[in-house]
């Protein structure tokens, strides 16, 4: 018997792996630095220039640039310095070889500076690395037979089938002038950027992408006196990436995240140096999904021969919701007595961690900090810049009905807003919102038919067998179980019994007539 069948894509996880890497270093400041009375702020970032795949293993090569704001010994003034330190670390993931694509991800668990003497730092950090390595399946779903005298038992089914993965990067790339009241830059001290509201979505071949980008910059200026100067500007800004054949209706599953980032500085039309020049490249994670019905074949059956279905369980995937959820999160933080009264808060940045989900009846709950990070000046001219470290835990349940633990779910956070304001000289309120767009697919284990075996019948079975039964229903009949078990067709039960579908009653008589005689 020959099946007609319709094919499926599904990408299943052929290995995944977690590795940690730790630093502890001691660090010497560069003789061209002045020495550190009071560190200030700090800030790392991971950068990796080589991935290399082999039998069962990765090997990953790069550097974690630590840079730090400090106040010097004797002056007084801001300077800042930079540390690269070189990351080279092999991960086993089982299975791969040489050609697959790897996904990788990394976070900066932990990262701390402890002042040794004015002349030498120590460096802790402890940096997380996450690499998953998927695999393209395909499932053939048989959904016809070409023989109509065997009768079939259908199910209906919305499935997700995948239709586009690939990996792409967008580059983000903005001019900030100086406002005409400011002096010009004389050297670039400290920046941060961050890419908050970010809304990627399918379109017509490509996936466009808009948020904002926000830069903090402090800068020494070219006045006389070289005066600190510093810098928040936010950017709105439109991107697109070409993605051929992709259309708007297609199920997204999208991961952004930032591989490189930079700020310099560059003359402007009067050859000054007043204008900023951000630079920051996402790659992106890029999976579409189509929703397409299946009419698929679960059983067949003839009273005229043996039929035996050869089956394999699959796993299907269909879609089970799509939640875009907020959670807002607000504190009031005091600054600590000995460092004098807040003057004026300079800047804020934040991050969302989460520390663990779960599933809860109807939902998923998330469990989680913004962590942030704020840079303030207070009434001490010798010594007036400060910074604090605010973490804010939040508990949020994303609702998606029908979830069970069987689902898979992909969770996709942003920092969508931050704001700090003075509520006087020595208290400060912190407000975020936090943007829990999930993903949540069903997975369903099935029996799919392979192939049709046909076999002679049992004519000694068939002989032994009544060729009229009444037959009372039992709990769990269906009219298809029946007509296979009495060598019927259910077509001829519902004529035979003048019934008006296949809905069947505890106890209800039929009148079961033999098709097949020996």
């Amino acid at each position: 018997m020959e099946l007609r069948k319709e094919d499926i894509q599904v990408l299943r996880t052929k290995s995944r792996a977690t590795s940690q890497v730790t630093f502890d270093v001691d660090y010497n400041v560069p003789d061209v630095k002045p020495d550190i009375g009071r560190m200030v702020q700090n800030k790392g970032d991971v950068s990796v220039e080589e991935v290399r795949l082999s039998d069962g293993h990765a090997f990953l090569k790069g550097s974690l640039q630590v840079d730090l704001l400090y106040v010097g010994e004797e002056e007084g003034k801001v300077y800042s310095l930079s540390a690269k330190l070189p990351v080279e670390e092999t991960m086993n993931l089982e299975g791969i070889v040489s050609g697959d694509k790897m996904c990788l991800r990394w976070e900066i668990e932990d990262l701390s500076l402890h002042l040794i003497h004015s002349r030498k730092l120590n460096i802790k950090a402890v940096v997380t690395f996450y690499a998953v390595v998927d695999e393209l399946s395909g499932i053939r779903l048989p959904v016809s037979l070409d023989d109509e005298t065997v009768s079939v038992q259908k199910k209906q089914m919305r499935l997700l089938s995948l239709a586009i993965h690939k990996k792409d990067t967008l580059r983000l790339k903005e001019e900030i002038e100086l406002v005409s009241n400011k002096p010009n830059i004389a050297e670039l001290l400290w920046y941060t950027l961050e890419v908050r509201g970010l809304d990627l979505r399918p379109e017509e071949n490509v996936v466009k992408a808009k948020g904002e980008l926000f830069l903090f910059a402090l800068y020494k200026g070219d006045d006389e006196d070289g005066t600190l100067q510093w810098l928040e500007h936010s950017i709105p800004f439109t991107g697109e990436v070409e993605c051929s054949g992709c259309t708007f209706d297609m199920v997204p599953n999208l991961e952004a995240s930032v591989i490189n980032q930079s700020v310099e500085v560059k003359p402007d039309s009067d050859g000054e140096e007043r204008i900023f020049v951000t630079d920051i490249v996402l790659e992106l994670d890029i999976r579409l999904y189509r929703e397409e019905d299946h009419e698929i074949l679960m059983d067949v059956y003839t009273p005229f021969r043996q039929c035996i279905p050869k089956c394999k369980n699959e796993v299907l995937e269909s879609l089970l919701v799509r939640n875009f959820s907020k959670c807002r999160v607000s504190d009031r933080i005091e600054i600590k007595e000995t460092q004098g009264k807040i003057l004026q808060i300079c800047h804020s940045q934040g991050k969302v961690k989460i520390d663990k989900t779960k599933i809860v009846k109807d939902g998923i709950q998330v469990d989680g900090i913004v962590q942030m990070k704020v840079l303030y000046i207070v009434g001490n001219d010798d010594m007036p810049f400060y910074s604090m470290e605010v973490m804010m835990p939040f508990s949020h349940v994303v609702e998606a009905r029908g979830i069970t633990e069987d689902s898979v779910y992909y969770f996709h956070t942003d920092l969508e807003q931050l704001s700090t304001s003075m509520v006087d000289s020595n208290e400060i309120e912190v407000r975020a919102a936090v943007s829990l767009n999930v993903l949540v697919i069903q997975c369903i284990e099935e029996k799919i038919i392979e192939s049709v075996e046909e076999q002679p019948l049992d004519t000694e079975k068939i002989r032994s067998m009544p060729g009229i039964t009444v037959y009372m229903v039992k709990q769990g009949d269906t009219l298809w179980d029946i007509a296979k078990k009495f060598y019927t067709t259910m077509e001829e039960i519902i004529s035979m019994n003048s019934l008006e579908n296949d809905q069947l009653t505890l106890g209800q008589p039929l009148l079961l007539v033999k098709k097949v005689e020996s």
